[in-house]
């Protein structure tokens, strides 16, 4: 089958990096299309792309166009992405197969990039923050795929922690329960995305990107293993008080409800009316703490590479 017509298309730079086994990590495009508003979307997008760089990695963010899984979009894709007037469309994992088949332009989540990345043969994926169990799950069933990708799919996702709209306790409950690790980086608390601290202990902990790799690595060794998960807070001079990031996620949690919005649609709601109401400390907040994990997943990438063969 000639290379134009395969539905996954890694970039030239991101297959010799591969192929010379060399460091690599995979981001998401939702950010880019739906998680932060413009410009500070695609600026997040290349900040991530260049602190990667700076690391001794090569970034490979992923995204769908044109009927293909692009591992290593170029950047015309991502200003396209960037772009609301060209309406991209939001990828989850479910979502690939569909989308390529219709040839519509769509950025990717958590799962998706995690699936693309170890199609690839991608270990390492930066993420802001992972989706879980919303609140009020029990009568909803809203669990983000991104759960049960963990669980499937033999990708090392770093984060800061789960996003804080969700409900973090059943998160990491349901964690544990998918058979997923938590490692906290430096850290012993799950973070809350936006704030430093939820209050819920993380059962394991590292102290630095290389004992980070050697985690990955043994996880990796044992037969029928899925995802890892890697924590860090975001930087301490962005992060937000608990308290009232709490107050302006149940007004904005309440608005989606009298609206009548569900689904994939709540986050990227609830994060607008966040960012509102924060004076747009939580933009600001998120850009940090993307590029914070960019970092951190290339240091980790780079270790694994110097730890040899997995």
């Amino acid at each position: 089958m000639p290379a134009d017509d395969l539905p996954l298309i890694v970039s030239e730079e991101v297959r010799a990096a591969l192929d010379e086994r060399r460091a690599v990590v995979a981001l998401e495009s939702s950010l880019i299309a739906q998680g932060l508003p413009a410009p500070h979307n695609l600026e997040a997008a290349r900040a991530a792309e260049a602190v990667i760089r700076e690391e001794g990695a090569v970034p490979a963010t992923v995204a769908v166009d044109d009927g293909h899984l692009l591992v290593g979009a170029h950047a015309a894709v991502l200003e396209r992405l960037a772009d609301a007037r060209n309406t991209p469309a939001k990828a989850a994992s479910r979502d690939l197969g569909p989308l390529i088949a219709a040839r519509r332009l769509a950025s990717t989540t958590v799962s998706a990039t995690m699936r693309a990345a170890q199609w690839a043969g991608i270990e390492l994926f930066a993420t802001g923050g992972i989706g879980g169990v919303h609140r009020g799950s029990g009568a909803s069933f809203d669990v983000s795929s991104d759960i049960d990708e963990l669980a499937a799919t033999r990708v090392a996702v770093v984060s800061a922690g789960a996003k804080s709209i969700l409900d973090l306790p059943a998160t990491l409950e349901l964690l544990e329960t998918r058979r997923v690790p938590v490692i906290g980086l430096g850290v012993d608390e799950l973070p809350a995305f936006y704030a430093v601290s939820s209050g819920l202990r993380v059962p394991h902990r590292v102290e630095s990107p290389d004992e980070a790799a050697a985690v990955i690595g043994a996880h990796f060794e044992i037969p029928g293993s899925g995802g890892i998960l890697i924590v860090q807070p975001p930087p301490e001079e962005v992060a937000l008080l608990a308290d009232e990031l709490e107050r302006w996620i149940a007004d904005a949690l309440a608005a989606a409800d009298e609206l009548g919005i569900r689904g994939g649609g709540v986050t990227p709601f609830v994060l607008s009316r966040v960012a509102d109401a924060s004076g747009g400390r939580t933009v600001r907040a998120n850009v940090a703490l993307v590029i914070n994990n960019a970092r951190a997943a290339a240091q980790i990438a780079v270790a694994r590479i110097a730890d040899g063969p997995s």
